[in-house]
């Protein structure tokens, strides 16, 4: 019998050596799986990303009028985003430079090291920043690059502490896909604002600052947030159940759920259209009532914590909590195709809501055995889940 496996060995050191530094980061950003310790890959996939999102920075530094957003903007202290952006730098650029001379992940490494030179010939942390006009068209880049490192480092880091699913890749299937919903999602902030802020003006505008608002306002921080949140989840569910119930509405809500692995970038997984529906459905009685501003900015950083804490792949002793609140495990269960987890756990913040509307998950099992859309017929692919709900059927043409 002939040993084969030298050969092919060798064939694919060749190949390896043969590929382009930008031919070898195309294969490793469509590819998935686990990170295999010790070849070097860890270190140049964190230099990688550290590299395009400082070259991101750098941008939004130099074009703040049109890359930042403005409820952000006027947050920001400049220095300490200079001192993270050079520390992104330093960071990304020994890696990929010790990389390079270890011989590990070369090539990658050197796409790596690309970034971070062209980042900082365009000026890096000292980009100057000086006055320039507050009301222009923009898209949310320093929302998606603060959302993304912060996401990446707590949730990762929590998935990995205590994971429902053990073993489970960082890097897994389809994952491409979501960070493109990521992306975009955070890239037309400004788009969908705009017009929930239209929508909710001329829709509710006469509703807004009557005397029953003042009287909310005076409503203490802690008891006044626990009311915004009821009142969101209370509109949330309706609206979530709608989408299952109402076959058209359906057919962009499955784009949410035909996400087959679920973890902190699952809940990204959203069609445009919906987002917007969402927010305008959810924040209308929200202006109406006449919540403060204070309390409005305490639930968004409440629901922005859940909506990807709650998809992630985490599992931790909820207890009696877990009746009272959601939690991934609760709503880990709405995503699944388990025949007795159909339309169930729409709740986003109160899981009592699903107990007493009577659409709580019952089940022997503690946990789902599969996620996604049952017949699995959603298309992989941003753009073709965007245009999935227009095709009038729910389900994909025949050899797709």
């Amino acid at each position: 019998m002939t040993d084969t496996s030298k050969p092919d060995l060798l064939e694919k050191l060749i190949d390896r050596t043969l590929k382009t530094p930008v031919e070898e980061t195309r294969e490793l950003l469509r590819s998935d799986g686990q990170l295999k310790p010790g070849q070097g890959t860890v270190s140049s996939v964190i230099a990688l990303s550290l590299g395009i999102l400082c070259l991101l920075a750098v941008l939004a530094f130099h074009f703040p009028q049109y890359l930042t957003t403005p409820d952000l903007r006027h947050k920001y202290s400049v220095d300490v985003l200079r001192q993270l952006l050079l520390a992104g730098l330093l960071v990304a650029g020994g890696l990929s430079l010790a990389n390079v001379i270890l011989g590990r992940r070369r090539q990658i490494s050197i796409v790596a090291f690309g970034f971070v030179l062209l980042a900082t010939a365009l000026g890096g942390s000292r980009v100057p920043v000086g006055n320039f006009p507050d009301h222009t068209p923009y898209i949310g880049l320093d929302w998606f690059i603060l959302d993304l490192l912060g996401s990446t480092l707590i949730f990762v880091v929590i998935e990995k502490l205590f994971p429902l699913y053990k073993g489970q890749a960082v890097f897994r299937k389809e994952w491409q896909t979501d960070m493109k919903h990521f992306a975009v999602n955070h890239f037309i902030v400004g788009l969908a604002l705009l017009t929930v802020n239209f929508l909710l003006h001329h829709l509710f505008g006469a509703l807004l600052n009557n005397p029953f608002q003042l009287y909310v306002k005076h409503v203490p921080f802690l008891p006044q947030l626990l009311l915004c949140i009821l009142v969101a989840d209370l509109a949330q569910y309706w609206t979530h159940r709608a989408y299952h119930e109402v076959p058209f509405l359906w057919r962009f809500h499955a784009v949410h759920h035909s996400v087959k692995t679920m973890d902190w970038l699952a809940g990204s997984r959203q069609h445009m259209l919906e987002l917007i529906a969402t927010r305008v459905c959810v924040l209308a009685p929200l202006y109406v009532l006449g919540f403060s501003e204070g309390v409005m900015n305490a639930y968004i950083i409440v629901v922005g914590f859940q909506a990807v804490f709650n998809h992630a792949n985490v599992h931790l002793p909820w207890g009696p909590l877990k009746y009272l609140v959601v939690t991934p495990d609760f709503h880990h269960w709405h995503h699944a195709s388990d025949d007795e987890a159909i339309d169930r756990n729409y709740a986003a913040h109160y899981a009592f809501l699903d107990y007493l509307f009577g659409t709580a998950v019952t089940s022997k099992k503690k946990f789902p055995e599969k996620y996604g859309v049952v017949g699995d017929y959603m298309p992989d692919g941003f753009v073709r889940q965007q245009l999935f709900p227009f095709r009038g059927s729910t389900k994909p043409a025949a050899g797709e």
